[in-house]
């Protein structure tokens, strides 16, 4: 019997933002690039939920935002406010809250910044019907009390979702935000994911959610309907992922000793280039950023990994994986400029398409975790 709670801050940035400047409260706000008048070439990192009533989401487009704040204005509504973001910040406060998950009790994973798993410990796999209420009951009453622990000394809110499993309880969070608890069982879990939306299954995005969309499947009760076979003949291993995602199927554990497994740092220029000496200067100025980050979080590197996103916003990215670990700044730049230098030439850039976004990672990892969906 597993009893998993997902704590999920809201809209975290924004909100740290706006608990740290009382002059913000009750603005939209939007964490990200500098929008420049809408003509700002980076993204969103959070928005608030008041910059969400104008259609601001994560991952927008930052000149797609502003276009979007001065609307709202047009329409007599308060213009957002653009902040560029503070990390240092929100690690800070992410580490409060942190260390105050982990005297809980139970087994804690920070899975990022901003959220975190908490594993009920049972004692017990052949409980009572009773004794398991119960501890549904303890586990609702835990996630009430760690609602109102972090509302009093952080000023700030989180929704809870508890499920039996780590899926379960990640998709259930989110259900009422911000500021939500849910609670869903095992015996619940069909009658509470049947009638959501398919993008509600991690790993199911625009490519693959638009492919079953186009056949007509739009809720999970309708994913649930096609066969296994049918749907690893379609995606591979991801219609596996969907078969059983889509059932809340779920056996990946709550691991309690996490420890940070990558940095990283990006940037997109104001300016379309491929000119080599900017490129390769902004390059080494990048990895110098992401060697100080990773040696302030104490941590020798196996995997170097970039991003490059093109004039046409296509993007892709490369990783080479050392044979031992390393660590500084110029093994870190000698792997970037391995991987990068094809870009300039046909190898990676055969029509010289102009370069408006670069990108350096290091993992932990052997492998750089390639994005399916």
């Amino acid at each position: 019997k597993r009893i998993i709670l997902h704590i999920d801050m809201d809209a975290f940035f924004a909100a740290v933002e706006e608990r740290d400047k009382p002059r913000l409260a009750g603005l939209p706000i939007v964490v990200g690039a500098d929008p420049k008048d809408g003509h700002g070439r980076g993204v969103v990192a959070t928005a608030n939920y008041k910059a969400r009533e104008y259609g601001i989401r994560s991952a927008m487009p930052i000149s797609e935002a502003w276009r979007r704040s001065e609307a709202a204005a047009a329409e007599g509504k308060p213009r957002a406010v653009f902040l560029l973001g503070r990390h240092r910040r929100y690690e800070e406060v992410s580490g409060s809250i942190m260390e105050y998950l982990g005297t809980i009790g139970g087994t804690l994973e920070p899975a990022s910044i901003d959220e975190a798993y908490l594993e009920i410990k049972t004692q017990n796999s052949k409980l009572k019907t009773s004794n398991e209420k119960s501890l549904w009951k303890e586990a609702e009453k835990k996630a009430r009390e760690i609602k109102t622990h972090i509302l009093k000394t952080e000023k700030l809110t989180c929704s809870i979702g508890i499920g039996p499993n780590k899926l379960v309880a990640k998709i259930v969070s989110g259900f009422r935000k911000p500021d939500g608890l849910t609670v869903v069982r095992p015996e619940e879990i069909g009658v509470f994911l049947n009638p959501l939306p398919i993008r509600e299954i991690p790993g199911i995005g625009p490519k693959s959610g638009g492919e079953l969309e186009r056949l007509g499947v739009r809720t999970i009760r309708e994913l649930r309907e096609i066969p296994k076979e049918k749907l690893i003949e379609m995606f591979g291993k991801l219609g596996f992922l969907m078969y059983e995602r889509a059932r809340g199927i779920d056996q990946s554990l709550v691991v309690s000793d996490y420890e940070t497994k990558s940095v990283g740092e990006q940037e997109t220029y104001d300016e379309d280039t491929i000119d080599p000496k900017f490129l390769l200067g902004r390059l080494k100025t990048i990895s110098a950023a992401v060697a100080a980050r990773a040696q302030e979080k104490n941590f020798a590197f196996r995997t170097v990994s970039i991003t490059v996103r093109f004039e046409d916003f296509e993007t892709k990215a490369r990783s080479l994986t050392f044979t031992n670990p390393a660590e500084g700044v110029r093994p870190l730049e000698i792997g970037a400029l391995k991987l990068f230098l094809p870009f300039l030439d046909r190898r990676e850039n055969p029509r010289k398409k102009r370069i408006r976004l670069l990108g350096v990672r290091v993992e932990k990892l052997s492998t750089v975790a390639k994005a399916l969906f």
